[in-house]
């Protein structure tokens, strides 16, 4: 679909926007709405002229240069090989017109150990927006393509909502546990993901609440699971696949060491506590998976303060993270 350029503004290492791209051709949803029935289906009638009036043009992340990813790759350290696959496919849209084109992601791993993390650590670093689509608790196969608007209860899916509603032709759309996706003989909850992860068939992807084509070919797709043998093959082929370990101790602790570095920075009232966690504080974080850490964190900076103390003890930290055993650490 028809792209413009519209001047980039760049800020330290950020990737700014540096084109507008539209998502759909207006002259198809006028010629829709035309063909809509007097006084029947006011949703799909509303969501029509909601189109209209926001116009088809969405912001296009156009990196201007490489970006440092090194605090990226401290806070996440167990995820380098898809840090190295995303400066690629960087350094290729770098310096030229085509935009960001990441080829989907599939972050393969035992839960808790920052998959999902990740996914919003790579929005932020795109400059981009994220919409999470949680497939263990997906009820309706229709999630992300949309249900029929002459269901009751109708409404378009999760694809559609990022690119029209939202701001950004890219955003980074993740689908979380993607191989707990129940599904059942009437309808695959996977089966838009066929011709979405194909760039040429996402460019005409059609939502079948609205049944206009949407541009959904730039979009940034990141997928996370536990275990493989439950994604079809065709999906599997369609993504680069990425195994990821759990920390190893000593990555553990690093984790934990930013992780409460930027909850201290984050916060004015980190300035009552110090610049470095004790030693001990972090051998008691290491023994959680990260996503754990921050609420341990939390617990700790808040009992610090009700017991007046100037830095987090391992007293102040909740007793679950210390009686809880390793979660698979590389020994």
């Amino acid at each position: 679909m028809e792209s413009r350029s519209l001047v980039p503004q760049s800020q330290g290492f950020s990737l700014p926007v540096a084109n507008m791209r539209n998502v759909f051709a207006p002259g198809d949803v006028e010629r829709k709405l035309a063909k809509l029935p007097e006084r029947e289906c006011e949703s799909l009638r509303n969501v029509y002229q909601r189109m209209l009036e926001r116009g088809p043009e969405r912001f296009q992340v156009k990196p201007s240069g490489v970006p440092d990813m090194g605090e990226l790759y401290a806070q996440l350290p167990n995820f380098t090989e898809v840090l190295d696959d995303v400066k690629r496919h960087v350094a290729l849209s770098h310096d030229c017109r085509d935009g960001l084109e990441v080829t989907p992601i599939l972050l393969l791993g035992d839960p808790g150990i920052g998959k999902t993390h990740f996914a919003k650590k790579l929005a932020q670093l795109l400059g981009t927006g994220m919409s999470l689509v949680p497939m263990s608790s997906m009820t309706a196969g229709w999630l992300l393509s949309g249900s029929s608007s002459q269901w009751k209860g109708a409404r378009p899916g999760k694809v559609f909502e990022a690119l029209v509603d939202g701001q950004y032709a890219n955003p980074v759309m993740v689908v979380d546990e993607i191989d707990k996706a129940a599904s059942d003989a009437q309808y695959d909850p996977l089966g838009a993901l066929y011709g979405l992860l194909e760039h040429d068939t996402a460019g005409s992807f059609t939502d079948e609440f609205a049944e206009v084509a949407i541009d959904a070919s730039q979009v940034i797709w990141v997928t996370t699971a536990n275990d493989a043998r439950a994604i079809p093959d065709p999906i599997l082929n369609r993504m680069n696949v990425f195994e990821i370990d759990p920390p190893t101790p000593e990555q553990a602790r690093e984790i934990a060491r930013n992780l409460y570095q930027s909850i201290r920075g984050d916060h004015d009232w980190g300035r009552h506590f110090g610049a470095e966690p004790h030693t001990d504080v972090l051998d008691a974080l290491a023994e959680l998976a990260p996503r754990d850490m921050r609420r341990a964190l939390m617990t700790g900076f808040g009992n610090a303060r009700l017991n007046r103390h100037e830095e987090i003890l391992t007293e102040d930290l909740p007793r679950t993270s210390q009686a809880k055993s390793k979660i698979g650490f590389l020994q």
